[in-house]
């Protein structure tokens, strides 16, 4: 590691300013203690590393075990633009060696270094010219790397190396807290949303033990178990997949989606279950709409998630339709019904965990996190989710999607 060391009369001259970066380093970390929302914490934590290091961009990456990769997980300044669930490899880049190694590095002149990573200036449009990057290191590991860009006045320092690396370790204890709580969060949900099913499995298997209990009885409660299992199996699929969603760990491919193919293969998929409940499906599809910019396959069980459900809350002869237009710099995908509609009030709490309206809850099955998950991949690829509905008059659900490659960072959803 190479940097700038001041002398002692710089040093004494530079005093009051590096006591006031120390007291602004305080202030940023106190900050971040006590913020619990990953995707927050992990902005602040970028933007609190330009202004501490006085450089043009910050960036934080987080290892992904299974790949072997450093994915971008925030960005500040132009770095924004591009970077997006972009990964670079562990073992061929300055950040990789950051966090193979576990030590600081400056690099004052990336253009002749051979461990920087080319690509991503190409992919940024972004002229890297100098690296400070400290690893976010806990107590027994390194979850990533922070990066400073490009120093705005003179070159990286001492000083500078100590001031990210002290905000890197406040800054991976904070990470580590906020993927804790959000991991006990979540388990304390799911185990008690199980407890129902598994009561309801542990009172029929002990009927079923009784010799005296009616051959129809003991059909009834057959269904009754297959019911529930069926019920936790949908459970535990739907909540690994928005813990996937919510931690993160989901790697998204991003490529040209042609939403009108993806939502009449979609409509196929349900056909038989709105055939099977005299339900009719309609398109309405703007043909000259542009390709939008994410996972297909995510993008497609959004669709199917609001699809099922619209469904599933509909009386027999209803009509479900599914539109797509743009509206300025958005493709907008609609879901409609002329089904039973959601009151005001379930229409305040329908995309939180668990939450089923209390119109049809007890007569159509479901689990209670098909739009928690729909919400959260609409707003992992920068879009978003809003429902319209009145009582009797059915509901509209409408996705609103950026038209081409998004220009923001964000890999886990918005809170």
């Amino acid at each position: 590691m190479s940097s700038n060391r001041a002398g002692p009369e710089t040093a004494i001259r530079n005093y009051p300013k590096l006591l006031n970066r120390y007291q602004r380093l305080l202030e940023l970390t106190s900050d971040l203690a006590s913020t619990f929302d990953l995707d927050t914490l992990l902005q602040r934590i970028v933007v609190a590393a330009r202004e501490l290091t006085e450089s043009e961009a910050s960036s934080l990456l987080l290892y992904e075990k299974q790949t072997h990769s450093l994915y971008f997980e925030a960005a500040t300044g132009a770095l924004v633009s591009g970077v997006g669930q972009r990964a670079i490899p562990a073992d061929n880049s300055i950040a990789g060696w950051v966090f193979t190694h576990g030590e600081p590095i400056v690099s004052q002149d990336v253009i002749n270094d051979p461990r920087f990573y080319r690509e991503m200036d190409a992919l940024t449009r972004f002229e890297t010219q100098s690296i400070l990057g400290v690893p976010l290191r806990t107590k027994d590991k390194v979850l990533g790397v922070i990066e400073s860009v490009n120093k705005t006045e003179g070159i990286f320092t001492d000083e500078d190396v100590q001031i990210l690396q002290t905000l890197a370790a406040q800054a991976a204890i904070a990470i580590e807290n906020s993927q804790l709580f959000l991991q006990s969060d979540l388990i304390a949900e799911i185990v008690h949303e199980l407890r129902t099913p598994l009561a309801a499995l542990t009172a029929a298997s002990h009927l079923l033990q009784r010799a005296e209990l009616p051959a129809d009885q003991r059909t009834k409660i057959s269904q009754t178990i297959l019911h529930e299992v069926q019920r936790l199996n949908d459970l535990t699929t739907d909540f690994l997949e928005l813990s996937r969603l919510e931690s993160g760990r989901m790697r998204f491919k991003r490529e040209p989606v042609h939403l009108g193919g993806l939502a009449q293969e979609s409509l196929e998929v349900v056909r038989a279950q709105a055939e099977s409940r005299e339900i009719e499906l309609e398109t309405e599809f703007d043909a000259s709409l542009v390709p939008v910019h994410g996972d297909r396959k995510v993008l497609k069980q959004l669709l199917l998630n609001l699809l099922t459900n619209a469904i599933k809350y509909s009386q027999p002869g209803a009509v479900v339709t599914v539109s797509l237009h743009s509206e300025g710099d958005e493709v907008l995908m609609e879901v409609r019904d002329t089904g039973r509609g959601i009151s005001p009030e379930d229409q305040e709490r329908l995309f939180q965990r668990f939450y089923r309206a209390a119109e049809g809850a007890d007569d159509v099955p479901g689990t209670g996190l098909g739009l928690v998950i729909a919400k959260r991949i609409a707003e992992s690829h920068e879009g978003s989710i809003s429902v319209e509905s009145a009582l009797g008059e059915g509901s509209k659900f409408t996705v609103r999607l950026p038209m081409g490659p998004s220009t923001k960072v964000t890999t886990r959803p918005r809170s």
